[in-house]
């Protein structure tokens, strides 16, 4: 009976530990609001085209296609504030925040990307 609870207190142990943090996300409509009240930290993971076709005033770049990715997003980024992530779309930016999660990152995905950002903006 002691070993059956000892294996059950184990395996909550690692079940909780394997548990992911869930991203945090965003509404475009909310980071408008955002950056009109604050300078935060904002990384558009697109290629240097789609960039060129337009992307939101003070954003950083590092694409995500890149190998150096986390090196060249987190050599501009602030560890102590919170990254905002966007892509074309969401997809891109939900990979990156991944990646700068798990490196100690506090992240948000901005739902929707650059492409609902035109859309309301």
């Amino acid at each position: 009976m002691k070993n059956l609870f000892s294996l059950f207190l184990i395996s909550i142990f690692f079940i909780n530990c394997d548990k992911k943090q869930e991203i945090k996300t965003i509404t475009t409509l909310a980071l408008t609001s955002l950056l009109a009240k604050e300078t935060i930290q904002l990384l558009d993971v697109r290629a240097p085209k789609e960039i060129k076709e337009g992307f939101i005033k003070t954003a950083f770049f590092a694409n995500y296609f890149e190998d150096d990715f986390y090196t060249r997003a987190s050599e501009q980024l602030d560890k102590n504030k919170p990254v905002y992530l966007y892509c074309r779309s969401g997809n891109r930016s939900g990979k990156s925040a991944i990646i700068l999660q798990e490196n100690g990152f506090e992240v948000v995905n901005v739902l929707g990307g650059y492409k609902q950002w035109q859309k309301e903006n």
